[in-house]
């Protein structure tokens, strides 16, 4: 069903990925699920869990300002093109888990700082994880190599997590989801389910999801929860390859993808 997912030694393509039972995590699926991969945007989910985390501790308060900046980060997002020039962190979050805004992610990691993930991912015993940097119009020689890393079966038992309500408590987890179900990047392995991009916050044909996408030269993440009929799955896909690469290789990640999707949606069915 999932074996659509193989490396190509020619494209010098490389996949991670993992497919849990949600509700258990156990294992149903992988393919080099151990391997470690640059993961793109997927790490901003770490900076969103130090967030919640924060509001509900009371450590930080949820109508506190945070400055856009003038750092020229383009890509993602949106609010490089709205006029407010400050928002509030909740919406700073509401934006980083709808349309994993750059300049939103940029300017929550100046409230709270990467250290302070970085420790949060550790205590949540995650070890291929991280969120290694800001980010970044040009990454040069003095700066990490990547926005984040880590490897399917800790994205994928991560996600499990949430869904289960254990990343840090009900509550966290609970806020996290709430966010990333705002998503509207489903042009990888989301996609199968043919919910509406823009509104898929409630059940739609039975279907509830909730997702984080990667995307960078030579990466194409997705990971989050599918659930249907009582059935959960939790599920992580990495692919990396060079970015000089085949032109092609885009289009045969995106669609084997859509195909890893269909065998979510197949396997929700059974």
């Amino acid at each position: 069903m999932f074996e659509v997912l193989a490396d190509d030694p020619e494209a010098r393509l490389h996949w991670s990925a993992c497919v849990r039972d949600a509700a258990s995590g156990t294992v149903l699926w992988s393919y080099h699920a151990d391997r470690v991969l640059p993961t793109a945007s997927v790490g901003k989910v770490l900076l969103l869990v130090e967030i919640a985390r924060r509001f509900a501790g009371g450590e930080l308060d949820r109508r506190a300002l945070v400055d856009r900046g003038d750092e020229p980060v383009a890509d993602s997002g949106l609010w490089q093109v709205m006029d407010a020039a400050s928002l509030t962190a909740s919406d700073a979050a509401r934006l980083v888990g709808a349309v994993s805004d750059n300049l939103a992610t940029n300017a929550l990691l100046d409230l709270v700082g990467l250290d302070a993930v970085s420790r949060t991912t550790a205590a949540l015993g995650l070890a291929d994880c991280a969120l290694l940097d800001r980010v970044r119009d040009e990454r040069g020689p003095q700066h990490p190599p990547m926005l984040s890393r880590g490897s399917a079966a800790e994205l994928a038992g991560l996600a499990a997590r949430l869904h289960r309500g254990d990343v840090v408590d009900p509550g966290v987890s609970a806020e996290v989801t709430g966010w990333l179900a705002l998503g509207t990047d489903l042009s990888m392995a989301a996609g199968a389910f043919g919910l509406d991009p823009l509104a898929h916050r409630e059940p739609d044909r039975g279907i509830r999801l909730w997702n984080k996408t990667g995307t960078d030269a030579g990466v194409r993440a997705d990971v989050g929860v599918v659930a249907a009929g009582g059935r959960s799955l939790a599920f992580a896909a990495i692919a990396h390859w060079p970015d000089h690469g085949s032109p092609g290789t885009r289009d045969d990640v995106l669609a084997a993808m859509r195909a890893f999707g269909d065998g979510l949606r197949a396997r929700l069915a059974a």
